[in-house]
């Protein structure tokens, strides 16, 4: 089996969608006649939004995985402000108005460049030369964000010019939604925009979630050379959802997992699911959030009297959180109203898509994931402004939950993106020479 050196900051027991896409991949490329190493930082070290012992479980045995030490700046700024310096996702959950909050986003923004996590890269480095020479591996892939963590791959470049360098790009880098949020002076933004550009011509090949991504970078590189850009989206494990049970309920319940911060603006959503309510009032009709959520949404939430009829719950394990998808009636994705935003494709996007059940979008109509969802006839995306189609969507969905007629979701198209696949691909670039 072919070698090959997965670095990645975010491993077990790192919670969230940003640990799920390395571990994945360590999981299923042995079956694909690669032979994974990891390399990471040790969680004692790290600085982690959230935890999930769970994923431990996920690990295969017999993968050697190594872990450093790391100069870790969020923990530092936690200690001396006395504040949580660990930002989830799009800063969901924080008053980002707050003085305090504002002076940790301009430090973060102009003094770790490109994040605050750049201090395990020294010590990532060294650790992989080591791994390289003994293990005689000869193709890296490195994962990110955080996009400090490609500066190994520079470094190592230097070092061992003959090396293989996939770069994973998980997210966009400065064109990041949030990216404004961080405050940077023209100085620090022309150091950022240079270590990414360094990236995007420097490795052997760049790979991204979704195709407006990769338009984005191509644009960004100097080379245009469109041949070592390749998409590979998230997925979902099937293996995941094995042993969940789907319990019948007497609620029509609509989830939403993960993270919704300020820029979701999912406003017109509530706005609609008080008119069904209202309509259907000797009804059960729950809203459940399972994650990060904006103080912002509450209030919405509170001015529409809905509160009865909604569930608000904080970060669980992945597990759990498969289960709460699959005891739904319909899955809700909201796309962050920003620019760019048409190739943003959550992993819960997938993982949404297994559980057959229709998928109630708000974001940009000509976007990536509304382009999946309707491949896989897996529900609609609707623009914002369309408060009626989504009424009309939500409500005839209902309808169909109360006559017993929500049917399961059969399309075929769905299996190609399950976790396994992904891996199969990302072997096929790893071992072609």
């Amino acid at each position: 089996m072919k070698k090959v050196l997965i670095i990645t900051y975010y491993w077990p027991p790192s919670g969230g969608a940003g640990v799920q896409r390395a571990l994945k991949f360590v999981k299923y490329l042995p079956e694909f006649n690669v032979q994974p190493i990891v390399l990471t930082v040790d969680e004692s070290h790290a600085s982690y939004p959230v935890l999930d012992e769970s994923l431990l479980n996920d690990i295969p045995k017999g993968i050697k995985v190594y872990k450093t030490n790391s100069f870790e700046a969020l923990k530092i700024l936690s200690k001396v402000t006395s504040k949580k310096a660990i930002p989830y996702g799009g800063f969901s959950g924080q008053n980002k108005e707050k003085l305090s909050q504002r002076l940790l986003r301009f430090i973060r923004g102009n003094f770790f460049i490109p994040d605050a996590r750049a201090g395990w890269v020294k010590y990532a480095y060294r650790e992989a030369c080591s791994i390289i020479e003994e293990e005689q591996v000869d193709t890296i892939v490195i994962s990110s964000p955080p996009h400090s963590s490609q500066l190994i791959g520079l470094k190592l470049k230097r070092k061992f010019p003959n090396i293989k360098w996939i770069a994973d790009l998980r997210d966009p880098w400065t064109d990041i939604y949030y990216y404004k949020e961080m405050m940077h002076t023209r100085m620090a933004k022309e150091k950022d925009v240079l270590y990414e550009r360094n990236v995007l011509n420097q490795a052997d090949a760049i790979l991204m979630v979704s195709n407006d991504i990769k338009r984005s970078f191509i644009a960004k590189s100097f080379s245009k050379n469109e041949n070592k850009f390749h998409v590979i989206p998230n997925g979902f494990d099937e293996d995941d959802f094995k042993g969940v049970i789907q319990q019948e309920t007497d609620k029509f319940i609509i989830t939403y997992v993960g993270t919704i911060a300020d820029v979701y603006k999912p406003e017109v959503f509530f706005e609609v699911m008080k008119n069904v309510i209202d309509k259907y009032p000797l009804n059960k009709i729950i809203i459940r959030f399972v994650g990060s959520i904006s103080p912002a949404i509450s209030e919405v939430v509170e001015r529409l009297d809905l509160k009865a009829h909604c569930e608000f719950i904080t970060h669980v394990s992945h597990y759990e959180a498969i289960q709460y998808m699959m005891r739904s009636s319909a899955m809700l994705l909201v796309i962050p109203e920003v620019e760019n935003n048409k190739g943003i494709l959550t992993g819960k996007l997938f993982e949404y898509l297994n559980t057959r059940k229709p998928i109630i979008g708000l974001g940009p109509v000509d976007g990536d994931a509304s382009a999946i969802i309707n491949e896989c006839e897996a529900g609609k995306m609707f623009d914002r402004m369309n408060k009626t189609g989504i009424e009309n969507f939500i409500e005839n969905n209902f309808l169909k939950w109360k006559n017993n007629s929500l049917l399961r979701n059969t399309s075929k198209s769905i299996e190609k993106y399950s976790r396994k696949e992904q891996s199969r691909v990302l072997s096929s670039l790893i071992l072609e020479n």
